[in-house]
């Protein structure tokens, strides 16, 4: 999932299998069962900060699969991610349909997260921001968004941009359309994002993905950090020196602790008031 097959090929995918535990740990470093529940209680705290690492505004959103059965995901209900709670959160299908006809009104770009999940198995957290920074590199076809950060290296060489305009040319009902709110939109989007940990969306955010929160709100917060980077380079006018093949494949195997970043995330977290 780091890297496509075509680049990384075997060896790096059995390098992730090792660097990328099946089970998170609390802060006395105890292994923390991966039950629904966690999960749950995970993709609250992933909502709160994306909102504080800056990656989330008042409509972006993170989802998460279901543990105990992969046809199914979580998603907080249409509401300010910073204010979700476990109460908030909505179980659907990959058809993006609450499994609960009674179920609170959900997000239009759901199709996003359902379409991602259909078509990458090992896919297990997505989240969708229009984080600021990597807006100038959807709309410049020229200026692609590229790895040149060490905590980055899980970019593509170059970022895929997905672009509406390609899929209303021939879906006349989509003209004009910048929100990804239909199943056939995000089918198109994870088409674009292919074997990739990251796309961009046209004049609109992103899409990153993960192989549990832990890893997706990771790529989320460092995508964001080298795309500012990225722009604070060009603003040099010199030339920029973008990673490598060989740092790329190297990437999974420096850069495997998701759960230190995480954790150093809730640190960051303002206290709750008791």
């Amino acid at each position: 999932m780091r890297r496509s097959l075509s680049r990384a090929g075997g060896v790096l995918f059995a390098a992730i299998g090792l660097c990328q535990p099946a089970l998170a740990q609390d802060r006395a470093g105890a292994a923390v069962a991966d039950t629904d529940e966690r999960r749950i209680a995970d993709l609250v705290l992933a909502s709160r900060i994306l909102v504080n690492e800056g990656v989330l505004d008042s409509f972006g959103h993170v989802t998460v699969r279901s543990k105990s059965d992969p046809n199914v995901y979580f998603m907080p209900r249409a509401m300010p991610p910073g204010l979700v709670t476990a109460a908030d959160i909505v179980k659907l299908s990959l058809d993006s349909v609450p499994l609960d006809p009674k179920a609170p009104r959900t997000n239009g770009e759901r199709f996003i997260h359902g379409e991602i999940y259909k078509a990458r198995p090992d896919v297990q957290a997505v989240v969708h921001s229009h984080v600021q920074s990597v807006l100038p590199f959807s709309v410049t076809p020229s200026h692609p968004l590229r790895p040149m950060t060490h905590m980055a290296g899980f970019l593509a060489a170059k970022v895929p941009v997905f672009d509406h305009r390609n899929f209303s040319k021939d879906n006349p009902a989509a003209v004009g359309k910048l929100m990804v709110n239909t199943a056939p939109l995000g089918a198109a989007l994870a088409r674009t994002l292919g074997n990739e940990s990251v796309v961009l969306i046209r004049s609109h955010g992103d899409a990153v993905v993960g192989s549990s929160l832990q890893w997706a709100v990771f790529r989320a917060v460092y995508t964001d950090i080298n795309a500012r980077a990225q722009l604070a380079a060009a603003q040099l006018g010199s030339d920029t020196i973008y990673l490598n093949d060989d740092e790329l494949k190297m990437h999974a195997v420096e850069v495997f602790d998701a759960q230190r970043a995480w954790d150093n995330f809730v640190s960051r977290l303002p206290k709750q008031a008791p």
